[in-house]
This record gives structure tokens, C-alpha cells and sequence, in this order.
């Protein structure tokens, strides 16, 4: 068993946390939003007032929050951040989706203090999270992947070693963007086909069964056709992510047009209001060709 302390119990944190509850670990949990961890103080786990805090009591410390500013925030604020709590010796892990550029800044502060540092996104959502059947893209060194593999064996279903600190982070960016990127190819595709008189459901009922469709984006397309936008990758984080990997590509001199000109496509329905959707309604963009013809 290993102190843990977990910050950050949105979506994602929350059924991280409650799965290192369910393998044996002692957990410490802290989010902004006090309420959000009652269900995990009722499964045993203790909440912290500050991340700070939390990190005091854990020999192992787990980051899942939504971007830059409040990994920033939850790791450095001088009064309340995690890095004051940690102990010598400690681990810290952050698994949220964030720019390579801060994250080997926040490698470089933490491992000053001596302290192992990984970052270590995932790919997946809820219900992988649920079921430990994440896969973690990892950049640090070897040993301190091995020091972490124990925490992050029961929320895994693979763990990635993609380099040094910050190769994590590329990783996790290129993959949410060749999602993204299919996603909006087929929310494209369908607006086009609804204009060439085919209806939605057997565009979608063809699509499905061709080699060129993956199983993630099959679901999707069912998402799409059922008009099921109950968030799980809300358009809002992959607005964000797809800023994070133009801005990340800028930083190394590597051309994304594709990904520039669909993070466009994402403002586009995050403008229209459509941000708190999972990411298979950015559909509703074409809407005006897809109810054109049903």
C-alpha cells in the first residue's frame, strides 16, 4: 500500500482516484471544488484543503487538471501548491494534457527539489478510466518509471516510455490530434454526402463497415447518428488540445497546416456554443447540410 495523494477529481481524476482506492492505496484527495470529493471520502480516501497539503501526506502525487495555467497553479502557487508539500525523495506524476514546453519547466522546478518527476498523459476516457484500461504515455527517465510503475499498473492498460520529460506530452498531443482530425473528417464528410442526397444513417451504416474507419471513430459515428453529445471529450478540451499542438509544433519548426486548419473547425463549434458537447458534435457545424436531406 502507498499514500497517494490525487489532485484534480474532474471527470477523469475522479475515476483515476477511485481506482487507486480500489487497488489497496491510501488516497489523498484535493480538488478546487470541495463537493467533488465526497464520493471518494465516503469510499475511504481523505480529502486535503490545499494541494500542498495533500502532497505533505503522500509519497507519491498525481496531477489531472485541464491545462497549463492550473497544473501551474496546483504544482507552484507559493502559498498552496503541491511543490511545497512534497517530500525528499517523493514522486511526482502529472497525467493531464499539457504543452511540452511547460511540462520540462515543471520537471526542471520539481526534480530541483528532489523529487522524481514523470509526465504521464493518457489516452482514453471514462469508461477506460473506470475500467484501468488507460494507457499512459510516459517521458522521464527509466528508473523513475520504474519507481512508478506500482501506481500506475492498476489504472493501465499499457504504459508507454516515450523519452525524457516533455516526450509525454508530444505524444498524448499527436494522438488527440489524429482523433480530432478523423472526427472532423467525418463530421465534413457527412455535411458533404447529406448535400449529394444520401441520408445520415446510411452514410453512416457504410462508412462503418469499410477498412478505412477505426473502431474509435465507428463509436463516434453512432454518436453522431444517435445525436448523442453527452460530454466525454468535450469540444472545449479539444479546442484546447489542438492550441497546445500548434503552439507545440511552432516551438520545434514543425508544420501542422492540418492540424491548424482543423483546431479552426473546433473554435468554430466551440463559438457556436456547442463546447460542452463531446467531440462527435462538432457535426452540428454541417447541421445546416445534414438536415438539408435527411
Amino acid at each position: 500500500m502507498t499514500r497517494i495523494a490525487f489532485l484534480g477529481l474532474g471527470a477523469m481524476g475522479a475515476r483515476m482516484a477511485q481506482g487507486l482506492l480500489g487497488a489497496g492505496h491510501d488516497v489523498v484527495v484535493y480538488n478546487r471544488t470541495p463537493a467533488r470529493a465526497q464520493p471518494l471520502e465516503a469510499a475511504g480516501a481523505v480529502r486535503a484543503e490545499t494541494p500542498r497539503a495533500a502532497a505533505a501526506r503522500a509519497e507519491v502525487v498525481i496531477a489531472m487538471v485541464t491545462d497549463d495555467d492550473a497544473s501551474r497553479t496546483l504544482w507552484l502557487d507559493p502559498d498552496t501548491g503541491a511543490a511545497g508539500g512534497l517530500r525528499d525523495g517523493a514522486l511526482a506524476i502529472d497525467s493531464s494534457t499539457l504543452t511540452p514546453g511547460w511540462v520540462e519547466e515543471l520537471g526542471a522546478a520539481l526534480t530541483g527539489r528532489g523529487v522524481g518527476f514523470l509526465d504521464a498523459p493518457v489516452a482514453g476516457s471514462r469508461p477506460q478510466a473506470e475500467a484501468g484500461g488507460l494507457i499512459f504515455l510516459v517521458g522521464g527517465d527509466a528508473a523513475t518509471l520504474e519507481r512508478a510503475r506500482p501506481t500506475l499498473s492498476p489504472l493501465a492498460a499499457a504504459i508507454h516510455h516515450m523519452g525524457p520529460v516533455g516526450a509525454g506530452a508530444a505524444m498524448k498531443l499527436a494522438v488527440n490530434a489524429i482523433f480530432g482530425i478523423q472526427v472532423a473528417a467525418l463530421a465534413e464528410a457527412l455535411g458533404m454526402l447529406a448535400k449529394s442526397g444520401i441520408g445520415q444513417e446510411k452514410a453512416i451504416e457504410v462508412l462503418g463497415a469499410m477498412p478505412i474507419t477505426s473502431p474509435a471513430l465507428k463509436g463516434i459515428a453512432g454518436l453522431m447518428a444517435a445525436r448523442a453529445f453527452a460530454p466525454q471529450f468535450p469540444i472545449d478540451l479539444v479546442a484546447k488540445d489542438f492550441r497546445y499542438v500548434v503552439e507545440a509544433a511552432a516551438r520545434v519548426n514543425a508544420p501542422v497546416p492540418t492540424s491548424t486548419a482543423v483546431r479552426a473547425l473546433y473554435e468554430r463549434a466551440r463559438d457556436q456554443g456547442h463546447g460542452g458537447d463531446n467531440i462527435a458534435g462538432v457535426v452540428q457545424v454541417f447541421d445546416g447540410n445534414l438536415t438539408a436531406r435527411s
